[in-house]
C-alpha cells in the first residue's frame, strides 16, 4: 500500500490552509449542492471507497497511478514520485507537487463517476518555461501556478472537459480555467477563481 498508516497523524492540508478531512467534507457539501449524487447516504458510500487514479503524461509518455483512500495519509514517496512524474518536461527538473491535487483528483473522481484516468498535459513549470510559455501564448500567467507546483492541466477520455470544469467550479478550491479549443482543463490550489 502507498499509504503511511503510523502514528493517526492528521492529513495533510488541501488548499485553503483547511485539512484533508475538511476538504473532503466539502466534496460532499459540493456533490449535495449540485445535486450530483442522489443522497447523503450514496455519496458516503461512494467517498469512503478507495479509488485508483491512473495518469499518463501526454509529453514524457509515462504512467502512474496510486491509490487513493480518504481516511489515510499519503506517504512520502508517494508524493515524490507525484512530483517527479509532474516535473518540467522541458528541462526534467521536478519541484514538490501540492499534495491538495491529489485530492481534487479523487474529488473530481467521485463526482464525475470516472475510472479516474487522466492524461496530463501539464504539471509543474519552472519560470523559464512559463515565460518562454508567455512569450508564445497570451493564456499563460505571468505567476502561474504551475511554477508553484499546485497546477495540473488535464483531460480524461472518459469524461469530458465541460463535466470535470463544471465538477471542480462546484468544489470551489482554487482556480479553474476551460480550454476547450486545446481540450483540457486547468485545476490548481490556489485562490478560488475561473476564466
Amino acid at each position: 500500500m502507498i499509504f503511511d498508516r503510523s502514528k493517526g497523524r492528521q492529513g495533510h492540508q488541501a488548499a485553503g490552509g483547511i485539512s484533508r478531512r475538511a476538504f473532503l467534507a466539502r466534496v460532499g457539501v459540493a456533490a449535495a449542492g449540485s445535486l450530483l449524487l442522489p443522497s447523503a447516504e450514496v455519496f458516503a458510500n461512494t467517498l469512503g471507497k478507495q479509488r485508483k487514479i491512473a495518469l499518463f503524461n501526454t509529453n514524457t509518455k509515462e504512467e502512474w497511478g496510486f491509490v487513493c483512500a480518504p481516511q489515510q495519509n499519503y506517504d512520502t514517496g508517494l508524493l515524490a514520485d507525484f512530483s517527479h512524474f509532474l516535473r518540467d518536461h522541458r528541462t526534467d527538473e521536478a519541484r514538490i507537487m501540492d499534495p491538495a491535487l491529489l485530492d481534487l483528483l479523487y474529488a473530481v473522481t467521485v463526482l464525475t463517476g470516472g475510472r479516474g484516468e487522466y492524461n496530463i498535459i501539464s504539471g509543474y513549470r519552472t519560470p523559464e518555461t512559463n515565460q518562454m510559455l508567455r512569450k508564445a501564448s497570451h493564456g499563460v500567467a505571468e505567476h502561474s501556478q504551475h511554477i508553484q507546483g499546485k497546477a495540473i492541466d488535464l483531460r480524461s477520455e472518459e469524461v469530458g472537459i465541460r463535466t470535470i470544469q463544471q465538477v471542480a467550479l462546484a468544489l470551489q478550491q482554487g482556480g479553474v480555467g476551460y480550454y476547450p479549443s486545446s481540450d483540457f482543463v486547468h485545476l490548481d490550489t490556489g485562490e478560488i477563481r475561473s476564466w
